[in-house]
């Protein structure tokens, strides 16, 4: 995955009543986590992989992130709802 965005029709919203965020997709809704919330925040086709990994990692002193951004874009990847939009 080179420049990972979501899927056609997937959205991110938050859910006021559930104090929580939502991935919304044609199919349902995808509950997210925090980690999840912010590198889907940041996949839209533009940057590179290695740039939402810097992005995040400015966030939180420098911390080494490349696992856990891959590993959600993989998971997330892996039910259709992002895609390379370098592809």
């Amino acid at each position: 995955m080179t420049r990972p965005r979501l899927a056609t029709g997937a959205r991110l919203r938050y859910d006021e009543v559930r104090e929580e965020h939502l991935l919304l997709v044609p199919e349902g809704v995808v509950r997210l986590n925090r980690t999840a919330t912010e590198v889907l925040e940041l996949c839209d086709g533009e940057r590179s992989l290695d740039e939402i990994v810097g992005a995040l990692s400015a966030r939180y002193d420098r911390a080494d992130l490349r696992d856990d951004v891959r590993s959600v874009v993989d998971a997330l990847a892996g039910r259709g709802l992002v895609l390379d939009a370098a592809a």
